[in-house]
């Protein structure tokens, strides 16, 4: 076989290698944007397109009606906001919610893994115990619970008047008792997610790290704060935010407990936008205000991400 003919038949090789080959990357890329099309679809269809579409809709007075014209009116509803003692009474009404529920269900969730996460006897059957709440739909929570708070049929009084502790009271109509009853409910349904989060997290650190500090003379809450908790850490860092970020959106549950009573005690962001929308047909202006809870879980997820990154730096 001649120099001439083995040139001749490596050259083709040589050119797929080389710049040729290019061609079939990009058809893998355009391949793999083909696959990743239909999930991708329905995030800019069904989330991407409204939130813009209500960016938009916050700078103009858009109102119910159909034969009403649209103006656009530029900031005037984020300056209407500044001065709508109504909503920043939500607002604040919103935080103490986020934290009242947040917190505890934190706390509760953690002491709940630590306990799921030794070796009981029938712990398969408390396991499955601990995430019921997250098994039943939010509607159905609040009518659960709703039923419990019930002012003369409720087991909540019922128990009280059976101990002799008096007569029991209007837990979801009282001024005093409504939020702090709510957020009880909260913690109760969010509690689950929490739990399981945290026992994945304890489950995948290395029993022989425990075993060494024991041997070491440390004792149990030295244990945790040494081993358990670095390895926890992140987990318990993510769905800390991310519980913050979804009480502070809640919606169902406080609108079938209370919907926002009494007298707005329980009457969260979420719940103030939707009744301008759709009690007094002020669209226009509850998307500014739903801009503003975006700009604040913005900045809570930006607090978060820098948190994250700072961290692994310093690691």
């Amino acid at each position: 076989m001649t120099s001439a003919s083995v040139k001749g038949r490596s050259g083709p090789g040589r050119a797929r290698n080389g710049p040729a080959g290019a061609p079939g990357a990009a058809a893998r890329d355009r391949a793999a944007w083909f696959l990743v099309l239909p999930a991708l679809l329905p995030i800019l269809i069904l989330s991407v397109g409204p939130l813009l579409y209500g960016i938009a809709l916050a700078f103009t007075d858009a109102q119910s009606g159909r034969t009403r014209s649209t103006q656009w009116i530029g900031t005037l509803n984020f300056q209407d906001l500044l001065h709508d003692t109504l909503f920043w009474d939500s607002f604040r009404i919103g935080l103490i919610w986020a934290f009242g529920v947040t917190v505890p269900q934190f706390l509760l969730a953690l002491g709940l893994a630590l306990l799921l996460n030794q070796k009981l006897r029938m712990r398969w059957l408390a396991r499955a115990l601990a995430i019921i709440p997250w098994a039943m739909p939010e509607v159905v929570v609040g009518i659960m619970w709703r039923l419990v708070y019930n002012p003369d049929a409720g087991i909540l009084n019922e128990t009280i008047r059976d101990l002799g502790l008096g007569d029991g009271r209007d837990w979801l109509t009282g001024l005093a008792t409504a939020l702090p009853a709510v957020i009880l409910v909260g913690i109760w349904a969010g509690m689950p997610q929490t739990t399981v989060a945290l026992l994945a997290g304890l489950q995948n650190t290395p029993h022989e790290l425990h075993e060494a500090a024991a041997l070491d003379g440390a004792g149990a809450w030295r244990r945790f704060r040494t081993v358990t908790w670095p390895a926890i850490k992140p987990i318990a860092l993510a769905i800390t935010a991310l519980n913050f970020i979804w009480n502070f959106n809640s919606f169902a549950l406080v609108y079938v407990l209370t919907s926002g009573g009494p007298g707005g005690r329980t009457r969260l962001p979420m719940l103030f936008a939707y009744e301008e929308a759709f009690r007094y047909g002020q669209f226009g202006y509850a998307a500014a205000m739903g801009c503003v809870m975006v700009a604040v879980i913005s900045v809570i997820l930006a607090c978060y991400l820098v948190g994250r990154i700072k961290g692994g730096e310093e690691r």
